[in-house]
């Protein structure tokens, strides 16, 4: 009973939280046809997947989009955008068909929008990143875990239980595509880019 208790309160503490951050965004044409681009670029990175030894995918950086748009123009915006990939997944990507119509608030309205908080500290300097990026995988890591012990306990491996298999599972592909993925977007001339959005936005 306990797992479950878990997962709900996580669940919903996660989304009453995420809308309060996203009140006041205003959405226009630009901002609206950004997300579409970065919600696509999301969803077909995250359909080319490299497989693990234990069963689990890294995939091939489908977090940097959406931690990108929050770090250079509004993070607002990459939360929002990430529901909708979380939606879309649903019909777009096989390994993210749910097994149980809880599924999709408990793994993917968490696991897309959680990669908008990489920006919530800011980005002004670097290391304002690092935090919101661990942030966003921490996240996304415990959706996932809660996910695969309520939803899929049934594949735990013999003597790992749900628990076990679950943390091991994900920590064997989210920790290392988390890192590679902090490593490239601290890489990025991210100051550059949000001098682009600001100018972008003034025309």
């Amino acid at each position: 009973m306990i797992s479950p208790t878990i997962t709900a309160v996580f669940t919903v503490a996660y989304l009453l939280i995420t809308l309060w951050l996203c009140r006041g965004l205003k959405l226009n044409a630009k901002s609206m046809a950004l997300g579409g681009i970065v919600c696509a670029l999301t969803l077909v990175l995250a359909s080319i997947m490299i497989p693990l030894p234990t069963g689990a995918a890294i995939t091939c950086g489908s977090m940097i989009p959406l931690m990108l748009l929050a770090l250079v123009y509004d993070y607002r915006l990459a939360m929002v955008t990430g529901w909708l990939c979380g939606v879309l997944s649903i019909f777009l990507l096989p390994a993210w068909q749910p097994v149980h119509w809880a599924q999709i608030f408990v793994e993917h309205l968490v696991c897309f929008s959680c990669l908008g908080y990489a920006g919530i500290f800011g980005s002004d300097k670097r290391w304002k990143v690092i935090p919101g990026v661990v942030l966003a995988v921490a996240l996304k890591f415990t959706g996932h875990v809660l996910s695969g012990v309520i939803f899929f306990s049934d594949n735990a491996w013999d003597g790992w239980g749900a628990w076990g298999y679950s943390l091991a599972y994900h920590l064997s592909s989210k920790v290392p595509e988390g890192l590679v993925t902090l490593l490239i977007l601290l890489a990025l001339p991210l100051s550059m880019l949000r001098k682009a959005v600001r100018e972008e936005r003034k025309s």
